[in-house]
C-alpha cells in the first residue's frame, strides 16, 4: 500500500505521520519503522528502504519525506514501486508537489493521494473547541475565536497554546488567553492596521511600540504591513465572493480572508491603493536615505485612515 500526502497543513501531516508510526510500532515492534528524509539520503539509500524486506519484522513502513528533491526518485519512480514488497507501506509525504509535473501525475494514478489543507475559519473554530474538550478543558465558543484571533491559525501553535492555558487551569477565559499567550505578529499588524483605519491611531502607535519592544525589526514590521494590504487589496477587488473561493484562486488561507471582509468592506478602493504606494515609497526612503525608522513608520501608521 503506497499513500501519498500532500497540503500544506503541517499539523495534520505531522499528527497522520505519528499515528502510522505508533500503530507499526505497537503491532510489530521499533524495527517496522523506517524514516527517509530524502533531502539527504542517496538514491540507493531510499530503493533499498523501499525495496527490501523487513529485517526481523514481518511487515514494514517506510516514510518518504520529499523524495521530489531526489530527480532519480521522481524519474524512475513507476518502475521503482513496482518493485514495493506486499509486506512493506510506504507513505510519501509531499506537502508541495509540482501538479504539473509526470512525477505528479504518477502519484494520482498510483498511489491513494491525500490533500491536508489549512482549515477555514469554521473548521478551526470547531476543531479547536473539540481539542478543548478531548484534554479535559472548557473553552467557550467566543474565547475560542479570540484565541485563535490572537495567536493565529496555525494548528501546532494553537494546539501547544491550548495545552498551556488547560495546564494553568481546565476553564479557559479571556483573561488567561490574553496573560499566558503571546499575540502572533500577523495578529498584532493585522489589529494595528485595523486601528489606524478606523482613527483609533492612539491604540495603533502603542501595537507598534509593543512589537519593537519585543525586537521585531522595521523591516519586518513594513513586511507585515505589505502582506495585510496585498490581502485587503485581494479581497476588496473579489467583491462578493465567499472566503472559500476567494482562498481558492488567491491560495490564501480562508481564516485570513474571512478576517480581512469586514475591514475591507469599510475602505475604498482609493484608501487601499494609495497607503500601498505610501508604504512602497516609505520602504525605498528608508533604504536610501538617512531617516529615523521608527519616526517615519509611525508617521505613515498614523496617517493610514486619510481619505
Amino acid at each position: 500500500m503506497i499513500t501519498t500526502i500532500t497540503g500544506n497543513n503541517v499539523y495534520l501531516i505531522t499528527n497522520f505521520e505519528k499515528q502510522k508510526k505508533r500503530e507499526y510500532k505497537d503491532k510489530y515492534g521499533d524495527l517496522a519503522v523506517e524514516v527517509i528524509d530524502c533531502e539527504e539520503a542517496s538514491f540507493a539509500r531510499i530503493i533499498d528502504a523501499i525495496q527490501s524486506l523487513p529485517f526481523l519484522v514481518t511487515s514494514k513502513l517506510v516514510v518518504l519525506k520529499n523524495p521530489s528533491l531526489r530527480k532519480e526518485f521522481t524519474d524512475k519512480f513507476e518502475q521503482s514501486i513496482k518493485e514495493i514488497p506486499d509486506n512493506i507501506e510506504v507513505i510519501i509525504i509531499e506537502p508541495k508537489p509540482d501538479k504539473r509535473s509526470k512525477y505528479y501525475k504518477s502519484l494520482k494514478t498510483m498511489t491513494t493521494v491525500e490533500e491536508f489543507a489549512e482549515l477555514d475559519n469554521f473548521m478551526l473554530t470547531k476543531w479547536l473547541n473539540e481539542e478543548a474538550k478531548k484534554r479535559g478543558g472548557k473553552l467557550e465558543l467566543q474565547n475560542t475565536r479570540f484565541l485563535i484571533e490572537r495567536v493565529g491559525n496555525n494548528q501546532q501553535k494553537l494546539s501547544n497554546e491550548l495545552d498551556k492555558l488547560i495546564t494553568h487551569k481546565p476553564f479557559i477565559d479571556k483573561e488567561d488567553i490574553i496573560d499566558l499567550t503571546v499575540m502572533s505578529p500577523q495578529s498584532t499588524i493585522f489589529e494595528l492596521v485595523e486601528k489606524s483605519l478606523m482613527g483609533d491611531t492612539k491604540r495603533a502607535i502603542k501595537l507598534y511600540d509593543q512589537q519593537r519592544y519585543q525586537k521585531v525589526e522595521p523591516q519586518q514590521i513594513i513586511a507585515l504591513l505589505t502582506w495585510q494590504l496585498h490581502v485587503l487589496a485581494i479581497v476588496k477587488t473579489a467583491g462578493d465572493r465567499s472566503p472559500k473561493e476567494i482562498a481558492e484562486e488567491s491560495k490564501l488561507n480562508p481564516f485570513v480572508i474571512s478576517k480581512a471582509q469586514n475591514l475591507a468592506k469599510k475602505l475604498t478602493y482609493k484608501q487601499i491603493k494609495d497607503n500601498i504606494a505610501e508604504l512602497f515609497k516609505l520602504e525605498v526612503d528608508i533604504k536610501t536615505k538617512s531617516i529615523d525608522t521608527d519616526r517615519a513608520l509611525k508617521g505613515y501608521i498614523m496617517g493610514l485612515n486619510k481619505e
